[in-house]
């Protein structure tokens, strides 16, 4: 038998409130603290938590920061000063793993957007943001989100995203507006 739309939209909005109230207060500090000194920021996500990341991404440049998602033809070196933000929800990802070896032998401060602490991608890691939300690493048992897959870690980390931009936006003392005047005109 299959459930109302209804149903399905209340048990995803219940599996994610569940997520916000499990995450600690502090748990965006260190990346808030990280952003706000980085030079350059360069930013890597693969598949639908890569799509999060690239939002995220073009919210950093409306606050005018500079920030590059890796792999477009447009990324310029990282080194000292620099931030590099991967997210690996599974707590690996060899590519991610890849561009952060890359990015500490070049001088730049590491971070991770995870649901599991204790992967290799997350250890090596100088930030860990440990959201924890179900992902592909986790969603076989008897408590799984209503959400497929990763859906839920992906979609709290696009909310995670958001909630960052709001403490950095008043951070660095952007608006609507200001945000809005870096925005393309190109559309």
């Amino acid at each position: 038998m299959s459930m109302a739309l209804s149903e399905l939209s209340r048990r995803a909005l219940s599996d994610l409130s569940g997520v916000f109230a499990a995450l600690p207060d502090t748990a965006a500090d260190p990346l808030i603290d990280a952003i706000a000194s980085a030079r350059r920021i360069a930013l890597y996500g693969a598949g639908r938590e890569g799509l999060a990341l690239r939002g995220f991404a073009m919210r950093l440049f409306h606050m005018g920061r500079d920030a590059h998602v890796v792999a477009d033809m447009t990324t310029p070196p990282i080194g000292k000063g620099d931030l590099m933000i991967v997210t690996a929800g599974q707590g690996w990802l060899p590519t991610a793993e890849t561009f952060m070896t890359i990015a500490k032998e070049a001088g730049a401060t590491t971070a991770i957007i995870t649901s599991q602490p204790d992967g290799q991608a997350s250890q090596m890691a100088d930030i860990r943001v440990v959201i924890p939300a179900q992902t592909m690493a986790n969603d076989i048992g008897a408590t799984v989100s209503v959400l497929p897959m990763g859906s839920l870690f992906e979609i709290a980390e696009t909310i995670f995203f958001e909630l960052v931009v709001l403490k950095l936006r008043e951070r660095f003392g952007e608006t609507a507006e200001t945000m809005r005047e870096r925005h393309t005109n190109l559309e």
